[in-house]
């Protein structure tokens, strides 16, 4: 329920509603707008490549050997972003801060990139759509990627003065996300509200059970 509701004081109780999809209450770090179906693509590292592996030393010897460890790094991250839109990838989930080199080339090569989701709506978004995060440099970075997301709409929302991403997913099972916008005059109201929906859903689901049983 907590990553299926958004609380938004200010408004009256009247302006609530229900929206299809899921709403992430952060921004795009890089917006590019597309009509019709996409493919997304979770992932839960940065996407700019270590020069090293965690706990080895890497040592440069002069600048032109730091210049040319940067030129890599700059030409494997672009050769990354065009694999991702050759395979269609139009939109990354991502459970990290990437750096601006990735969003560079995200927004160059039209990928949209939402970042810092949490671990619950990692879970959720994995839940819905059946798929686990990408690796890019566990193996071969040229093979062809098969763990994306369907995506059926994908575009900025305005709640007053925060601005949200909303997402639609085809679902992989009978479940269908819907999202709540639980308007109030203040904070207060707001949570008293959505605890009380939360409780009527877990009674709703302990009545369900009881029949089904």
């Amino acid at each position: 329920f907590a990553e299926l509701h958004a609380a938004v004081p200010g408004l009256p109780l009247a302006s609530s509603r229900v929206l299809p999809g899921i709403v992430l209450r952060r921004d795009f770090a890089a917006y590019c707008p597309t009509d019709g179906e996409l493919r997304a693509l979770l992932v839960t590292e940065p996407l700019r490549p270590a020069l090293t592996a965690s706990g080895v030393e890497f040592v440069v010897d002069s600048e032109g050997q730091y210049q040319a460890s940067l030129s890599w790094i700059t030409k494997r991250t672009e050769a990354l972003m065009k694999h991702l839109r050759s395979n269609n990838v139009k939109l990354l989930l991502s459970s990290v801060k990437q750096e601006e080199v990735v969003i560079y080339y995200a927004k160059l090569y039209g990928v949209s990139v939402v970042e810092c989701l949490s671990s619950e709506e990692m879970a959720l978004i994995s839940e819905i759509t059946g798929v686990s995060p990408y690796a890019p440099f566990g193996g071969n970075t040229d093979r062809e990627i098969t763990e994306t997301a369907v995506v059926t709409f994908c575009q900025p929302l305005l709640l007053v003065s925060n601005r949200c991403v909303h997402i639609g997913f085809t679902s992989v099972s009978a479940f269908q996300p819907h999202s709540l916008i639980l308007c109030g005059p203040v904070d207060g109201v707001n949570e008293q509200h959505a605890a009380a929906l939360q409780e009527a859903f877990t009674m709703l689901q302990q009545l369900f059970r009881t029949v089904d049983q």
